[in-house]
């Protein structure tokens, strides 16, 4: 299914309501949600904002809604000094390396917990 389609109807709107929302017409949508007109940057990214995700999610690039909420960039840079600003795109096997890289952390921790309660 469409990522527009599907985010629309998660939030219970048809396809005028959005249309309206976003500032085109519910024909407009349907040609989008149907894949027989190409997204505009402009319509891309009132979208995104609007469902709170990436334009990457919104046109199927990524499993991830919205990875600076997912992965909580504004909390870690306190702990690790950086921000959101430092970084650019980051690619698919980018972050497959930082998702590998985290799954390592975290079971190397579990190892450690287990090891230091004797369990």
């Amino acid at each position: 299914m469409n990522k527009i389609k599907q985010l629309r109807e998660e939030k219970n709107l048809n396809q005028i309501e959005l249309g309206k929302i976003i500032g085109v017409s519910g024909q407009a949508l349907g040609m989008y949600e149907n894949e027989k007109r190409g997204l505009d940057t402009k319509t891309a990214s009132i979208l995104a904002d609007y469902f709170g995700v990436s334009v990457d999610y919104l046109l199927g690039k990524s499993t991830i809604r919205n990875p600076e909420k997912e992965f909580n960039f504004e909390h870690d840079k306190i702990r690790i000094g950086l921000s959101t600003k430092d970084y650019t795109n980051i690619t698919e096997d980018q972050k497959k390396q930082i998702d590998d890289f985290a799954k390592y952390i975290l079971k190397d921790n579990l190892k450690n917990k287990e090891n230091d309660c004797g369990c």
